[in-house]
């Protein structure tokens, strides 16, 4: 079955007036709700979509059955690279793969971004055991190792001392085949900043708020995440992030898209850059968009990616959302606590999906369902998601 994301995005491009619709997936057309498939002009099924060889093949016969094809774009992290050179070898407008590469490799992001003067973690590609041990010594413990094509914190450690990254060494070490990015780890709270950007020029940003950072969730499986997006998103103090982020993206070659970038506030009141991507954000935040500012955000993405339009809306709420994990192991066998959240701020919800019985864990940060909130007042909602998170537990057995 195509996921309820995709589903979306694929309704919200065919909606558009004057937009004929093609989709290339690895699922069968018959995975795709009927009353999605009888919208459609074409659709191309392949074993891979980030293969790029596959993918173009897909193009180019979707093209002589269908005609031009305008524009070729989506949402998933993993398809950003090989979309580009497709659109490159056909002559499709759309981010370049320089600036695809720049986005996905983590590595070369970091190189480009502290050669501009961007602030970044200190960073560093390691092929072999002792040029670790070389990091370590410039930078020192607690350190983050990462896949440097990662997403999603998927494969990341934060390597506290000798004794774990001795362990971690063993089990996985690097390789030219299989190399580390090794972080420096940044100590503050952990934002980031949704950017739309047209001809280079970022038009309109949304902020965000992790409660705590998604990798502290990982380490940590009783705690239930929480993003907030602020309803002040104008507020002076944020000045500095904004510039901070607009001059990356010109430096990585952002266009016309939306952007995904996780930022810090260190200690010391400063910003650095954590990664950026070059797509729209996964976990809830392209919904918890669209109810901060009363919206179709998806819909709005689709447009500025076909027409290069985006009307900038205001920001109408303060949003968050609270992240349901299990709590012990095996499957889900219930969740306990709604009662009392529907009591005491049911009016605030504005969307949910729960947990339910017999549901396998997804071992990420955003658990296995998720309560989303909205008011006008942006303390009313951190207020009211600590204190959700505080009393619904989802058990497993």
């Amino acid at each position: 079955m195509f996921s309820p994301a995709a589903t979306q995005m694929i309704e919200a491009i065919a909606s558009l007036p004057d937009v004929r619709l093609a989709v290339i997936a690895q699922q069968p057309l018959q995975a795709l709700a009927p009353h999605v498939a009888e919208r459609l002009a074409g659709h191309w099924r392949i074993d891979d979509i980030t293969n790029v060889y596959d993918l173009e093949k897909a193009v180019r016969a979707l093209q002589s059955r269908i005609g031009k094809i305008d524009r070729c774009f989506g949402a998933y992290e993993q398809l950003q690279e090989p979309l580009a050179k497709v659109r490159e070898t056909l002559g499709i407008p759309g981010l370049s793969s320089k600036a695809a590469a720049n986005f996905r490799d983590k590595g070369r992001m970091k190189d480009a971004l502290r050669a501009a003067g961007v602030p970044v973690a200190k960073h560093a590609v390691v092929t072999q055991p002792n040029h670790v041990q070389a990091f370590v010594a410039q930078v020192g413990f607690p350190l983050v190792i990462k896949p440097p094509s990662g997403a999603g914190a998927l494969a990341t450690h934060r390597v506290a001392d000798q004794t774990a990254l001795d362990a971690l060494l063993a089990a996985q070490p690097p390789s030219p085949e299989g190399p580390w990015l090794a972080e420096e780890f940044l100590r503050g709270t952990e934002h980031s900043m949704e950017t739309v950007s047209i001809n280079g020029e970022a038009v309109w940003h949304s902020l965000t708020r992790y409660e705590p950072s998604p990798l502290e969730v990982l380490e940590h499986p009783w705690i239930q995440w929480c993003v907030v997006l602020p309803r002040e998103i104008d507020d002076p103090s944020f000045d500095d992030a904004r510039k901070t982020v607009a001059q990356a993206l010109r430096v990585l070659g952002m266009q016309t898209g939306v952007s995904h970038c996780e930022w810090f506030r260190r200690e010391d009141g400063t910003v650095a850059i954590s990664e950026i991507a070059a797509r729209p954000p996964g976990a809830q935040i392209t919904t918890l968009v669209s109810r901060a500012h009363d919206i179709d955000f998806v819909k709005a993405w689709a447009r500025l990616m076909i027409l290069g339009t985006f009307t900038v809306p205001a920001r109408k709420f303060a949003v968050g959302a609270a992240y349901l994990r299990g709590q012990g192991q095996g499957r889900v066998r219930g969740v306990h606590g709604l009662d009392t959240v529907e009591r005491e701020f049911g009016s605030l919800i504005c969307d949910f999906r729960l947990p339910y019985p017999g549901q396998t864990p997804t071992g990420s940060y955003e658990g296995e369902g998720f309560i989303l909130l909205r008011h006008r007042d942006t303390t009313m909602v951190v207020s009211a998601l600590r204190r959700l998170v505080s009393v619904v537990r989802v058990t497993l057995s």
